[in-house]
């Protein structure tokens, strides 16, 4: 197993495209919480930021960069198909629940790493600029932390879709569908079944570990993001199980 985690390492370091969307998922967080922080500092006129909106106002990239990092697991796994390269790598390693699992080991690790650099630095940038005058460090530490874990989910969700799909453009169709274009449809089914829908859909679950519910919600941060996790695990055991059976 070691040495299929060396050269899953190996790929993911190697191929320009990851290190690029890894560089821009870290811009986009650190970017708008920067620009989020002026405008609210200049919204202000002269008052002080709360500390719970400079908090929130730091996490501004979680959702853009969320596409970045959701295209990046994507791209793990799909561009091995597009190139024709998995082929090589079912012969090195004919056990394909083993070269899946290094796949998934390996990406978790980098894209939490990433997450976590980026959401310290989003969130350090955003309160020197904002400088409220009073700080929940627990809020601050489970945003930071929120994000990093909400950022790799999103990849580790790209990569599940990439596995079941294997197609480049369809399976980045599908992650953007499911993490941007959906979710805030369902806000606007009626009556209590829309509701639940709403609250229980993909990121709708998975952001409140970010930023957590306000008023009579059913789902709580960690709750939340455990939901996102089923939706997630669907489109991983399933493209597991597809990967099992089918061709190369």
């Amino acid at each position: 197993m070691i040495d299929i985690l060396r050269s899953e390492w190996t790929k993911i370091r190697s191929v320009r495209s990851t290190v690029w969307t890894l560089v821009v998922t870290a811009f986009l967080m650190v970017g708008l919480a920067v620009a989020f922080g002026f405008a609210a500092k200049g919204s202000a006129g002269g008052e002080p930021v709360p500390g719970d909106a400079a908090t929130m106002m730091s996490m501004a990239g979680v959702m853009v960069a969320s596409l970045s990092m959701a295209a990046l697991g994507v791209l793990v796994i799909s561009s091995e198909y597009r190139t024709g390269g998995i082929r090589t790598s079912l012969m090195a390693v004919p056990k394909r629940m083993s070269l899946l699992t290094g796949k998934i080991a390996v990406f978790t690790a980098t894209a939490l790493v990433t997450s976590l650099l980026a959401a310290s630095a989003a969130m350090l940038a955003g309160l020197l600029i904002t400088q409220p005058p009073s700080l929940d460090m627990g809020d601050v530490l489970r945003s930071v932390l929120g994000a990093s874990l909400y950022l790799t989910a999103c990849g580790l969700f790209g990569l599940g879709l990439g596995t079941l799909i294997r197609h480049t453009p369809g399976a980045m169709v599908s992650v953007i569908a499911l993490i941007t274009v959906l979710p805030p449809i369902t806000v606007q089914l009626p009556g209590q079944w829309g509701r639940t829908v709403s609250e229980f859909f993909t990121t709708n679950a998975g952001m409140l570990i970010v930023i957590p519910p306000r008023g009579d919600s059913t789902l709580g941060p960690w709750s939340g993001f455990g939901v996102y996790l089923v939706w997630i695990a669907v489109p991983l055991i399933v493209g597991a199980v597809a990967m099992r059976r089918r061709d190369a």
